[in-house]
């Protein structure tokens, strides 16, 4: 929904609860006293396409194909933060959008606390699959390695005791296992999308990355290939890849899913000019890449920190939250997740509301 005008002019100047009430019409007061969440106003909505290039047809250089490149869908409250935050997915952008169960997820939670919301798909992923190079398709079985990979359980359809997942729901299974886009995980298209995502942070302005899974170890190389210096933070639930400088953290391996990767240690120092939070689930024992990753994303914060940089780890367990699996965001307790973000939003500076 957008404005314009002198009402516009107007709206910016009031308190988003009592744009939400205008809107919403005369039964809105009753929303505080019945603990009903208000409506989320928006100043704009929309998309646009970031990266990418344009190749010419082989013998024939009149036709071209524009290929490679990302898609940005934005959502803008009427009253927002001078911060937005920019929901990388690993999987599919409706990971960002719903609980498993239908309810309220990460991207309306945050719009309702006036975060501007930005859902990625990077290059030949979900919304931007225009690929430069040839893609082949073959149907493979994943939904019960998800099961496990995602820490359901171990087997399928043993359920892991005490899961913040509704495991007696079909339906919330059902939308689990097609929450996916086929993905591509090696090093050579990690960098295709990080160029990409950089060229989207520069282009959307101040923002922090909220990532997931193999979306961190894309997120982390963006932060590189950015020439501005709008990644103010990044969030990294449950990342499997990382980004060490050279001589330092585990040996390179640019053939593996996942890195880790080294780069100079002058290119290295940008990623020590931001906060970096990576945020790990329950389970973590039960499934070794991730046992690994808590141990790896421990010494990836010792060598950030021994460069002079902000970064921390996470276990949800720690700060009392137990039963969330690789995707705490879509979980039962999605809000506990998101209040502990939202903290450490606030702790780093990145929650002030944009001069009116």
């Amino acid at each position: 929904m957008s404005c314009d005008g002198s009402l516009s002019k107007v709206w910016k100047r009031l308190p988003l609860f009592v744009a939400a009430l205008l809107l919403a019409g005369p039964g809105s007061a009753a929303f505080a006293e019945q603990g009903r969440k208000p409506p989320i106003v928006l100043e704009s909505t929309g998309a646009y396409e970031v990266g990418g290039k344009v190749i010419t047809k082989p013998g024939d250089p009149s036709q071209t194909l524009s290929c490679d490149h990302g898609y940005v869908e934005y959502f803008i409250p009427v009253k927002r933060r001078s911060v937005g935050l920019i929901m990388w997915h690993s999987s599919s952008t409706k990971v960002w959008e719903n609980r498993w169960d239908g309810g309220e997820g990460y991207k309306s939670i945050f719009l309702r606390q006036g975060y501007p919301v930005y859902l990625w798909d990077g290059p030949r992923i979900g919304r931007a699959n225009w690929s430069c190079e040839p893609i082949t398709y073959a149907p493979d079985y994943f939904d019960q390695r998800n099961f496990a990979a995602w820490r359901f359980g171990v087997t399928y359809p043993n359920w892991h005791p005490g899961l913040q997942f509704p495991t007696a729901d079909k339906e919330a299974w059902n939308q689990a296992t097609r929450a996916r886009y086929d993905e591509f995980d090696t090093l050579e298209n990690a960098l295709l999308q990080a160029e990409a995502g950089g060229q989207a942070i520069d282009k959307i302005g101040p923002v922090v990355a909220l990532t997931n899974s193999a979306g961190g170890w894309r997120a982390l190389l963006s932060a590189l290939k950015a020439k501005s210096d709008n990644m103010k933070g990044i969030v990294a639930y449950e990342t499997p890849g990382f980004v060490f400088p050279e001589g330092e953290g585990p040996e390179p391996k640019p053939d593996a899913p996942y890195g880790p990767n080294s780069v100079p240690l002058a290119e290295f120092m940008k990623l020590t000019k931001f906060p970096i939070q990576m945020v790990f689930g329950d389970y973590t024992d039960s499934r070794p890449i991730w046992k690994t990753s808590v141990e790896v994303a421990k010494t990836f914060c010792g060598i950030v920190n021994r460069h002079g940089g902000d970064c921390e780890v996470l276990l949800l367990p720690d700060a009392g939250l137990r039963g969330n699996t690789h995707i705490a965001f879509a979980d039962l307790n999605n809000e506990a997740v998101a209040a502990e973000l939202s903290k450490w939003l606030q702790r780093k500076g990145l929650d002030r509301f944009a001069a009116e």
